[in-house]
């Protein structure tokens, strides 16, 4: 009998602080009590599904039987509080903070520039930080002093499963390989804390220390009394049975009283992919039954518990056994381990249960790897039901139906298969397993699965087989299932060529995705070609064996570090310091600590309801009405059009092109549409009443609605483009295709939409205050036009309205026009209800009712000589810009501003903006410039395949002389401003581009199944300024208080602000300057203090916030110096604190406001890169080898913050051009909602070795102290990554003309934007598996390379 369990209250500890909580619902997450119920603000809510690692945290359990600490991070938004009685949790502020002093990982993060927004930050540290404690407890070699015990490669694993928008990954690798005792520290980035030259040994004494031996406890004394407490189950309703006999009662007679609901629980983290709406009465955790928590493994084979977490399960079949386990049981073992260290990420691997996968496989067809391998394996499973123990296969648990809510997985067994002693059998056992997914290693569900076992016999005529299984799952099927077919074919045959021909015309035929699956024919040929890589090493042609893993022929990917050194090349001057010099980021520590307060983190003030929005998911239908679900009906308020009070308006958002409204009245006109804002006491509360809400809709007398550009063309719904920002045609056009030799005509591009993905969601607080008034704090790039939205709508004068912003977590214009509807409602909600509310828009909603980038389609007709200097082009482009104006208009100039980086001789264009029904399309970094810089490069790649003459030539045939860069752009640059062609040359030296080139031939000539690629892409920038407010103040005691009209959105404007302050002050005395940086505060943008503020975006609003501050500090300067001078005679020196106190005796004004206008709007900034890639033709993965740009800045007025820009831009390029694939349906409702569908860069898909220079290109007068902007047109270069996957994919395809097997043009074929696997994969060929083999069929069998 096991000893009964201690019941009592919920204890734990938070960051040492002790917590006893005598109630609870235990639905409640960790995240939402951190969040509401305690100070610790840190871990952010990022998505709520486990898949952005915002919300991580370090979780500690105490171990009474061996006395030892158990420390792993988790995802809080997914961890069930009640789950974790006895546990003690650390957050980032927890490791260290402003009053106690940083911890070195906060430190190292700020130094090395790897914080700018900052809202991801505390999340990266803590996964960081988790990874520290476990390695300094491991058996490894202690390392040098101010290291741990870490590894290069596990710092970077440590990180993998964490998303930032803003940064590139580069400078936070950096940051946590600082820790790794394998580094050497010269492959260490840019960074704060040590300068070119210092030695090695100077460098690592220059790093904040670490020293683990002085780590504090994770774990307080105090708990460890209380960590074998079970929960009373009498006080909550949380049930911890301590054997399965308990749980079998629990579940046939307790929890199950008058039909009550009752949930298993382990880890929770399965609520992440199945969203719950539903509120269970009772919930049963399974985790303190022995027999569910067991793990075994012997030379029989492994058996593993239910409630086993995926981690430990990983952590024991690497662990090095005493047992011998026999040659496929290590093979097995490793297999395993190495294919679930690609399941999820580690914060959720932590948590997640091996049963817990299994049954969501079972229940919900969860497309789960470790199904597949268990299918693979022939492993059986033991379960508890209602009638008692029953044993059987996987296989066969699979084929039943759902499992019942009473039945319980306890255990799996995989079996191992004795290593045949018999010499002359010369028999082997293999296992393969495989995946291909959008992310390489994990944090994203595979488009494929597989697990192959075969058990093969060596003879003098080859290789027999005398067993095969072959499992293969998620690829749009409820299981996964074993091809039988294929197997029975192949068992007892000699494999040979013809044999495995055959084999893989049946596994096409057996792995068929359902209907309505996701790149159908892509999955299949997958399939095919995980079977071509098992099988074909054992042909006749090719029969070298290595323990199941391909050579030869075929090499699988080894494990290594994701990334390489990188080198960072920083040219800066001190002529303006401390402007110029790369100092840290304002707050970086602060952010990566979490004390940098977002809008969420604002307490919420006495009496706060929380806003959900009800949207709909038809395009245009009517609306009749809105029904709650019955249990939601109490203490929730639906907000619609009809409560806008008299003399308001209906209006939600503004640009200068016109407004739209908040809801929508008896017309729903997209799908996605804001019908109506539902209020409740919680933020969950109105979620959930927001997802079950039933829109009545009615169909009837409406049109069919317009989703395309084609529909809009038939119905002639355009928007117009006011004459003042159309773009100018250039030249002749019939003239410049009359000089042509050879012409392109009607050729087609496209380009789908795509999703800001700021790792902030939108959100507001609005508080109801005196006399009509309200105070609204918003994550807005634009406050000012969010205080008129609200007074509009309230029908209140604008001084009513009082709207804050402090800063933002990330926005990339999604927070411009988008963000006024969502603190327009919460400002609605809280007039009518007279009370605060605020809003978290969740991730799914904010994904649905942003937008996002505008799609087009593209028609080009293009003339050229046979040198391939281009003499004409025409464009005719429709772009879908959804249903409202919002910034559309702008699209047009800014397109052909960037596509203008070429001399086409004479350039002619017809543009429409297409009114779809769609959620209007809005600004996104690099709006229509990202598309119209890569239609440039795609004419360019057109051109050259037609002429087969090299892509780099026809780029240098037709790049702009000074000349006609005046032409094509107007008298904006300075003749020696014009930098590209010099940058380009740099480039070509210093990325060895010719060489590489040469090399890659070579490579491609050797290779059958990995081809490379490589590009040189140019890019030039239109930058615009815009007119800026400021205002200095001078406090008694000589601080300085700033406020500009831009806004923190992570780009460094205040960090930049504050240098421009210390400098402009310091003309009064330039030995100040330096010390002045520390006296300087910028505060948030406050729309009753500083008016015009203006939006934030375009990139510029640094450098106009800096002219602005110039100027008040320039009047400062004239009031102060004069005080100065007397001072001097009178005392002979004197210093800043002195004269301020003087100045305040005398009267002196010691704030100044100002309103910087831009006397020269416009000027370009140029760049280049070079990319280099490697695909894997049976796959369709590429791999960013290598990425080098040179970026022209001016003189930087940072040069860390610019790097940090240049870097993070060209990632975010990166998502567009290879990732970020937008879906919606067919009603044009966004179905890739979640981060589960929508895939941004991860650390393992940027360059393996990124290389960027920072080129200080002298004075320009016309700019503010010479500088340039950087945040845009990196993005744009990130076409180098598409071009250079473009040129192996043709590589891949000459490949196919040498065997004979390509029908079409080599060169001339469509690329999509994104190109994601099954592009790649497509244009390579779905059948180059068997193309290959029906060459080798054809021919004398010889090894093809």
């Amino acid at each position: 009998m096991e000893e009964t369990q201690k019941k009592g209250n919920l204890v734990f500890a938070v960051n040492g602080e002790r917590f006893e909580l005598p109630s609870v619902d235990p639905s409640t997450t960790l995240l939402e009590f951190l969040r509401s119920e305690t100070c610790f603000k840190s871990p952010k809510l990022g998505c709520g599904e486990g898949g952005c690692g915002a919300c991580v945290v370090l979780i500690s359990k105490y171990d009474p039987k061996f006395k030892k600490v158990e420390d792993f991070s988790v995802s809080s938004c997914l961890t069930l509080l009640c789950s974790l009685n006895g546990c003690s949790i650390t957050t980032s502020e927890g490791l260290g903070n402003t009053r106690d002093g940083f911890h070195s990982i906060h430190e190292r993060f700020a130094g090395f520039h790897a914080s700018q927004c900052g809202f991801c930050t505390p999340g990266l540290c803590m996964s960081l930080f988790s990874a520290l404690v476990n390695a300094d407890k491991g058996n490894k070699p202690d390392p040098p002093p101010g290291f741990s015990r870490l590894t290069s490669s596990e710092a970077e694993n440590a990180i993998s499963g964490n998303l930032c928008r803003c940064t590139g990954y580069r400078p936070i690798a950096d940051a946590c390989k600082t820790f790794a005792a394998d580094i050497d520290i010269e492959d260490l980035g840019f960074n704060s804390f040590w300068k070119k030259g210092d030695s090695k040994e100077i460098k690592v004494s220059k790093l904040p220390p670490y020293d683990p031996t002085k780590n504090f406890s994770t774990y307080p004394e105090f708990l460890k009394s209380e960590s074998a407490t079970n929960l009373d189950s009498s006080k909550y309703p949380w049930y911890s049975p301590v054997s399965i006999e308990e749980l079998w009662s629990l579940l046939n007679f307790n929890v199950t009283v008058n039909r009550a609901s009752f949930k298993l629980v382990v880890g929770n983290t399965g609520t992440g992919y199945y969203k719950e709406t539903q509120r269970y009465d009772h919930y049963v955790d399974l985790r303190h039954i022995p027999e569910l928590s067991i793990i075994k493994r012997d030379q029989t084979g492994i058996e593993v518990g239910a409630t086993v977490t995926i981690s430990k399960f990983i952590s024991v079949l690497k662990e090095e056994s005493n047992i011998n386990l026999g040659s496929y049981g290590k093979l097995v073992s490793q297999k395993l381990a190495d294919h679930m260290e690609k399941i999820a990420s580690p914060f959720v691997r932590n948590s997640a249960s091996v049963g817990g996968n299994l049954v969501m496989a079972q229940k919900n067809g969860f497309p789960s790897d470790i199904a597949t391998l268990l299918l693979g394996l022939s492993a059986t499973v033991s379960l508890m039901t209602s009638h008692g123990p029953e044993n059987l296969t996987w296989e066969e648990l699979l084929s039943r139906p759902p499992l019942e809510s009473k039945t319980v997985l306890l255990s799996v067994c995989i079996p191992f298969k004795k290593d045949q002693s018999s010499h002359q059998t010369h028999s082997t056992f293999l296992f393969e397993t495989y995946r291909a997914a959008p992310r390489p290693h994990g944090n994203a569900l595979a488009y494929v699965n597989a697990a192959f076992q075969a058990d093969v016999a060596h003879s003098k005529n080859g290789v027999l087989i005398n067993n095969i299984h072959l499992a293969f799952g998620a690829y749009g099927t409820k299981h996964a299932t074993r091809a039988k077919k294929v197997e029975e074919f192949l068992t007892g045959k000699l494999l040979s060529v013809h044999v495995l021909y055959e084999a893989l015309k049946l596994v096409k035929l057996a792995v068929v995705p359902e209907d309505g699956t996701l790149h159908p024919e892509y999955r299949s040929s997958l399939a095919v070609s995980y079977v071509f890589e098992f099988l074909y090493p054992l042909t006749d042609v090719h029969s070298s064996i290595s323990g199941g893993l391909l050579d030869g022929c075929i090499s699988q990917g080894k494990k290594q570090t994701l990334l390489s050194s990188s080198k960072q090349v920083v040219e800066f001057s001190t002529e303006y310091s401390p402007v110029g010099e790369p100092l840290k980021k304002i707050q970086a520590a602060m952010q990566a600590a979490g004390e940098a307060v977002y809008v969420d983190d604002i307490p919420s003030p006495p009496n706060c309801l929380h806003g959900a929005f009800i949207y709909s998911t038809k395009p245009l239908v009517g609306i009749k009405g809105i029904q709650l679900e019955p249990n939601h009906l109490t203490d929730t308020t639906i907000i619609t059009y009809k409560d806008i009070p008299t003399g308001g308006a209906n209006v939600g958002a503004v640009s200068p092109f016109g407004s739209e409204p908040l809801f929508a009245e008896d017309l729903s006109r997209c799908a996605g549409d804001r019908i109506a804002f539902v209020v409740a006491d919680s933020q969950r509360s109105a979620d959930v009443a927001a997802t079950t809400a039933l829109i009545e809709y009615d169909t009837t007398n409406v049109d069919s609605p317009i989703l395309t550009v084609e529909e809009a063309v038939e119905k002639s719904s355009f928007i117009q483009v006011p004459l003042s920002v159309q773009p100018a045609q250039i030249g002749d056009f019939s003239k410049g295709m009359a000089e042509a030799d050879q012409k392109i005509h009607s050729a087609e591009l496209r380009f789908g939409s795509e999703y800001h993905f700021y790792l902030e969601a939108q959100t507001a607080l609005a508080i109801p205050d005196e006399d009509n008034c309200m105070v609204v704090y918003t994550s807005s790039q634009c406050p000012e036009n969010a205080q008129s939205m609200i007074a509009r709508c309230l029908g209140v004068p604008a001084h009513n309205i009082r709207v804050i912003t402090r800063r933002l977590g990330g926005a990339f214009g999604g927070k411009f026009v988008k963000a006024m509807t969502v603190s327009t409602a919460c400002a609605l909600a809280a007039y009518k209800l007279r009370r605060p509310v605020r809003i978290y828009v969740n991730r799914n909603s904010d994904m649905i009712m942003t937008g996002g980038r505008h799609p087009m389609k593209v028609t080009y007709s293009v003339g050229f000589k046979s040198s391939g200097k281009i003499t004409a082009l025409h464009l005719d482009i429709l772009i879908n810009a959804g249903i409202t104006v919002d910034m559309s208009p702008i699209i047009p100039s800014y397109l052909i501003n960037t596509l203008k980086k070429y001399n086409w001789g004479a350039l002619s264009f017809d543009i429409q903006l297409c009114k779809t029904n769609l959620t209007s399309k809005t600004i996104m970094r690099g709006p229509g410039e990202v598309q119209g810089s890569y239609i440039a490069e795609a004419i360019i790649e057109h051109v050259a395949s037609l002429l087969s003459i090299e892509v780099d030539s026809v780029r240098n045939e037709n790049a702009h002389t000074f000349e006609s860069l005046k032409l094509f752009y107007g008298n904006i640059v300075a003749e020696g401003e014009y930098t590209l062609p010099s940058i380009l040359d740099k480039l070509a030296v210093s990325s060895s581009f010719f060489q590489r080139s040469k090399m890659i031939e070579q490579f491609n000539q050797k290779n059958t199944w990995k081809k490379r690629g490589i590009s040189r892409v140019p890019a030039v920038y239109h930058a615009s300024q815009r007119p800026t407010p400021g205002k200095v103040s001078i406090l008694q005691d000589g601080s300085i208080v700033v406020e500009v009209g831009g806004v923190e959105v992570g780009q460094g404007l205040w960090t930049k602000v504050r240098q421009m302050t210390a400098y402009a002050l310091g003309s009064i005395e330039s030995s100040w300057a330096e010390d002045l940086v520390e006296k300087v505060r910028v505060i948030q943008a406050d729309t009753l203090s500083v008016v015009q503020g203006g939006p934030t975006n375009g990139s510029t609003t640094s450098e106009s916030s800096c002219a602005a501050v110039k100027l008040c500090c320039n009047i400062l300067v004239e009031r102060l110096t004069p005080l100065k001078k007397q001072l001097q005679e009178k005392n002979g020196s004197v210093d800043w604190p002195t004269l301020i106190l003087q100045a305040q005796k005398q009267s002196i004004n010691l704030a100044a406001n100002s309103y910087y206008v831009p006397e020269f709007l416009n000027y370009l900034t140029f760049g280049a890169a070079v990319s280099e890639v490697e695909i894997d033709v049976l796959t369709g993965e590429t791999t960013i080898l290598q990425s080098d740009v040179i970026y022209d800045c001016g003189q930087s007025l940072n040069p860390a913050v610019d790097l940090g820009q240049i870097e993070g831009s060209f990632v975010q390029g990166i998502g567009f051009f290879m990732n970020e694939e937008y879906l919606a349906n067919e009603d044009g409702l966004m179905v890739s909602n979640s981060t589960w569908t929508y895939k941004i860069p991860t650390i393992d898909t940027i360059p393996q070795n990124f290389n960027v220079h920072l080129v200080n290109s002298g004075h320009h007068e016309q700019r503010v102290l010479s500088s340039k902007t950087s945040g845009e047109p990196p993005l744009f270069l990130a076409a180098s990554v598409h071009c250079a996957t473009r040129a192996a994919i043709r590589a891949a395809r000459e490949q196919l003309k040498r065997w004979d097997k390509l029908d079409e043009s080599v060169s001339e074929f469509y690329l999509d934007v994104p190109a994601i696997l099954p592009v790649v994969k497509t244009q390579c060929g779905l059948d180059y598996a068997e193309k290959f083999l029906e060459t080798l069929l054809a021919r004398p069998p010889t090894c093809f390379k």
